[in-house]
């Protein structure tokens, strides 16, 4: 084995450009587009649309629908259900809209339904999911109580910042801006900024008033 200080400095910058270009080849190749083998495997994957090269994990394909010209970066995880298991429908479960970016490292796991309307951006890192483990049966691990459950909904035109979480239940509205890190859940209205661990709204835009 040769360490790179080893090799000459025109064979190192050689050998660089090679593993560069290729690299940039399997990942033009590797992308998922919605022609492609794996890309039918999705109820639907729309014009334009494409899942980066390398993606993270992905389950349950038949239940997830991407619209057109979205982008899922690398290392994106969707999933619906466990391992093998056949959802009770023939209905996407997870939906994804036109013109959304999900950015690297992010997840988006569901058993029940989540939607990513229209023109949302997803920041790298941030994870969704519409269901939980349960804790109440103190007599059972938490590990083998089955999952609550309630759906999600992320409003057209929102941002999730990086790092945020976005948990069962969460009912995000129009152009609503999640700041990094924030946890949310419930109801939050739209144009909205919310921020913090629980997260809670900051700021608001009010007509007549602006942002307040």
């Amino acid at each position: 084995m040769f360490a790179p200080s080893e090799l000459s400095p025109r064979t190192r910058d050689i050998a660089a450009r090679a593993i560069h270009r290729a690299w940039e080849w399997v990942s033009a190749v590797g992308m998922v587009g919605p022609d492609d083998p794996h890309g039918r495997r999705f109820a639907r994957m729309g014009t334009h649309s494409g899942i980066a090269f390398p993606p993270g994990a992905l389950m349950g394909e038949r239940w997830i629908a991407i619209g057109n010209e979205t982008l899922v970066g690398p290392h994106v995880s969707l999933a619906v259900g466990m391992p093998g298991e056949e959802m009770e429908t023939d209905e996407p479960i997870i939906v994804i809209g036109d013109r959304c970016n999900v950015g690297r490292g992010s997840s988006i796991v569901a058993r029940c339904h989540v939607v990513i309307e229209d023109d949302v951006t997803i920041a790298p890192n941030v994870y969704i999911t519409d269901h939980n483990h349960a804790y109440e049966d103190v007599s059972i691990p938490i590990s083998q109580q089955w999952p609550t459950e309630a759906p999600v909904r992320v409003g057209a035109g929102s941002w999730l910042a990086a790092g945020a979480t976005v948990l069962p239940g969460a009912d995000i509205g129009r152009n609503v801006t999640v700041a990094a890190g924030a946890v949310v859940r419930g109801t939050i209205p739209d144009y909205a900024v919310v921020a913090g661990v629980p997260g809670r709204v900051v700021r608001r835009f009010q007509p007549g008033e602006g942002w307040v």
